[in-house]
């Protein structure tokens, strides 16, 4: 089977254009949305992707209808690969996995947004720890002051129960039991 994949922004934009091209490509089902590119879950898309079987070819008529970043396009052609369909783009001749020199042009692009990815990690990586050395501290803010773990570490060895303590500081009684006076 061929299914054809639409997509517009926005209310005021009209799929006609893009489910007539569909049509004219030979797709006998079209799944088509209204909603941003940006948004993570487009449920007509996610349904194209569960349609998928063996030897089935999904349609866009542009990148730019079916994928917002490298990423996510790149996320979303392995699972229609792992359906075991192909992938076509009407506009962009040279993402189509029906021949081998489209299969060629997205795994180069993929393995460079691995690479990139690769980069952007050890970049964050070298930046986490310079800032760790300049005494910035990551993480969650702690629920209590040094002055407050102080006191209830004191009242949890005077024998007063965690909750009645957590009660008092307004935190639960698990966040005082794994206060062990040890404190920044």
């Amino acid at each position: 089977m061929i299914y054809g994949y639409a997509r517009v922004s926005t209310d005021g934009q009209s799929l006609e254009a893009q489910q007539s091209a569909l049509k004219a490509a030979g797709c006998d089902k079209i799944f088509a949305e209204k909603i941003s590119g940006a948004k993570l879950e487009r449920r007509q898309l996610t349904a194209a992707i569960k349609v998928l079987g063996p030897g089935d070819t999904l349609i866009v008529t542009s990148l730019d209808r079916l994928a917002r970043s490298t990423r996510d396009l790149l996320n979303t052609l392995a699972s229609i690969a792992d359906a075991g369909a192909s992938f076509k783009s009407l506009s962009d001749s040279w993402a189509d996995t029906t021949t081998p020199h489209g299969r060629l042009m997205l795994t180069v692009l993929g393995g460079l947004a691995e690479f990139e990815r690769s980069l952007i990690l050890a970049r964050t990586g070298e930046g986490r720890k310079r800032a760790m050395a300049n005494g910035v501290r990551f993480g969650r803010k702690p629920k209590l002051t040094a002055y407050q773990i102080k006191e209830a570490v004191a009242r949890r060895e005077a024998g007063e129960t965690l909750t009645d303590i957590g009660r008092t500081f307004g935190v639960s009684h698990s966040t005082i039991s794994r206060l062990n006076g040890d404190h920044r």
